[in-house]
């Protein structure tokens, strides 16, 4: 709680405090996002009304995520991830809502514990003129102008050094909007990546739920979007007794275990990061969880959904707008596209082979309007995570986007859906072809 020693300040009170903390936890930034505030909340009051100056991850996981006493924190980095995005949603309070606070914190990075400051003060000095150097006429003011002109040659080497100076600084400023906005300068990025990380609304990347896909699974068995919004499937869960080859029942306590679990894919979070990358550090961008987003969310903002409808339930929302739909059969353990509406040249089905060492995959990516169509939405999945990963690299690639635009030939981009069929050669990166598109 103690203020951060470069500013030379005294030791801030703990109303004080608590008053900021409060105020940024029921802000915009986090009034829609219940486990980051209730994160903040926490590591709040363990510093401020506490005293304690070291929180560690695990006690955070217990208090905040509802994980075992016991949970291996290599595993399950949710509190990392969090942390990461509630560092963002503080800064951008300072710099919106709360932008005439004057003490303000930060939470920094490999630390939990809120660090408090006073605001820079921003001092801009006003020159003022003596009574003796105001001119006391007219006649006076243009005799001094006579006297103090410049040479010719002075006034042109000035407006040349001006001149100079301005192009330094468009440069300048020039490099610096395209290190906050790297799509800028990428035309079929730049026609594309604007209305999600430009737009006045918020952004939502919604990372998959892979606990729920392994649950769908085990149990042999795929469950709605209601029945995950209730949770109704971990009771399910709870019940099942699950048989090994030598007839031996698993136990229900670990395989609830795996079920309550809130993890993500390791390819999810590269897709996440790499959109990320096109304007780092924007406020409208966040990252959440399946299990935590709602559907006030997805009505109101621009969503990304990142996996298939087997481990990122939401898909379901946008399933009867799509032509190409990935499915899963639990009973053959089998997941394909199905193309509802074939075209000459066209399968009506894309199998995914079942060997974990095959080297072909298929991928979809949707750009559609959300449900209230306020909005816009982009669903990015595959038959398995290669293949989402791959649809990823491809819709932030400028050369990628640069071939969809010249083969769907128009100059703004409508909704679309396009098929992919991605293919691993040993050595290489995953190489991705568009075998199919419809536009709308």
């Amino acid at each position: 709680m103690s203020p951060d020693p470069k500013d030379g300040a005294t030791a801030f009170s703990p109303e004080a405090c608590w008053k900021v903390l409060e105020g940024a936890s029921a802000s915009s930034q986090l009034k829609r996002a219940a486990r980051l505030r209730e994160f903040l909340l926490y590591v709040g009051r363990k510093s401020i009304k506490e005293g304690t100056s070291d929180i560690h991850e695990q006690e955070i996981g217990q208090a905040v995520f509802g994980r075992r006493e016991s949970y291996d924190t290599s595993q399950d980095n949710i509190v990392r991830v969090s942390a990461t995005e509630l560092r963002k949603r503080v800064d951008a309070y300072f710099a919106s809502d709360g932008k005439e606070e004057q003490l303000i914190f930060e939470i920094p990075r490999g630390s939990y514990t809120p660090v408090f400051r006073m605001r820079a003060a921003l001092s801009s000095p006003s020159a003022s003129l003596t009574p003796a150097e105001v001119p006391q006429n007219a006649d006076a003011a243009a005799a001094a102008a006579r006297r103090s002109a410049w040479p010719l040659i002075f006034v042109s080497a000035l407006a040349l050094s001006l001149a100079v100076a301005c192009f330094v600084l468009w440069r300048q400023n020039r490099s610096l909007h395209q290190m906050l906005y790297r799509w800028d300068g990428h035309p079929a990025l730049s026609a594309f990546w604007p209305r999600f990380l430009n737009s006045s609304q918020d952004t939502d990347i919604v990372l998959a739920d892979t606990s729920f896909a392994i649950v769908e699974d085990m149990m042999k068995q795929s469950f709605p979007l209601s029945d995950y919004l209730n949770r109704s499937y971990l009771n399910q869960a709870r019940s099942f007794s699950l048989c090994t080859v030598n007839n031996k029942v698993v136990d229900s306590i670990a395989f609830e275990s795996i079920a309550a679990r809130n993890n993500g894919s390791f390819g999810d979070f590269q897709v996440a990061e790499r959109i990320e990358a096109l304007q780092p550090r924007s406020p409208a961008i966040h990252v959440a969880f399946a299990r935590e987003f709602t559907a006030d969310s997805v009505k109101r903002d621009n969503v990304i959904l990142i996996g298939s409808r087997k481990s990122n339930p939401w898909v379901d929302l946008f399933t009867d707008q799509m032509n190409f739909r990935i499915r899963y059969d639990p009973t053959l353990d089998q997941t394909f596209v199905d193309n509802l509406h074939p075209r000459a040249g066209e399968e009506p089905r894309y199998v995914q082979p079942v060997s974990p060492y095959a080297s072909l995959g298929y991928s979809v990516i949707a750009y559609l309007p959300n449900p209230s169509r306020t909005a816009s939405a982009l669903i990015i999945e595959g038959t398995n995570a290669e293949a989402t990963n791959a649809a990823g690299d491809f819709i932030t690639s400028e050369d990628a986007m640069e071939g969809l635009l010249k083969r769907l030939a128009v100059k703004r981009i409508p909704y679309f859906e396009i098929l992919l069929r991605t293919t691993r050669i040993s050595g290489t990166p995953i190489h991705a072809d568009v075998i199919a598109y419809r536009t709308y």
